[in-house]
């Protein structure tokens, strides 16, 4: 079994995935497609997948579909290891047929990885997702 030999930070991951500074997009490139490989992983923790998410969609108008392919193919790199990587996947699939945000399909994917009901005061989020409204 692989191990995460290094966790990137997200400028690290927005530099690379963006490819918007060219000194650091460079660096980036640079080390995640020379120092990291399916034995030795670059580790993507969830904090740093959604600051990636915000990052993208905010400073550089992001829609679903490119999140969705981003995160896509984050996910299906060998030399990456995404943190609960079947609750983000599943997530994904919720996110991709749009009206939530990703962070609520993330917290119900979670949630439901250990068999619990998410409860909230967001009722739009309560009615797509299968969350308990709370009152």
């Amino acid at each position: 079994m692989a191990t995460s030999a290094w966790a990137l930070d997200t400028n690290v991951l927005v530099r690379y995935c963006a490819q918007d500074d060219a000194k650091q997009s460079a660096s980036a490139t640079r080390f995640i497609e020379r120092e990291l490989s399916a034995s030795k992983r670059g580790f993507i923790s969830l904090v740093v997948l959604m600051e990636t998410v915000w990052v993208m969609q905010s400073r550089y108008a992001a829609d679903n579909t490119l999140v969705t392919e981003l995160l896509t193919d984050l996910l299906d790199t060998a030399e990456l290891e995404v943190q609960e990587a079947p609750a983000v996947r599943k997530a994904l699939v919720r996110f991709s047929e749009g009206g939530v945000d990703l962070h609520d399909c993330l917290i119900v994917s979670l949630a439901e990885l250990r068999n619990a009901k998410v409860v909230t005061f967001d009722a739009k989020a309560a009615k797509r997702l299968s969350m308990e409204l709370l009152r």
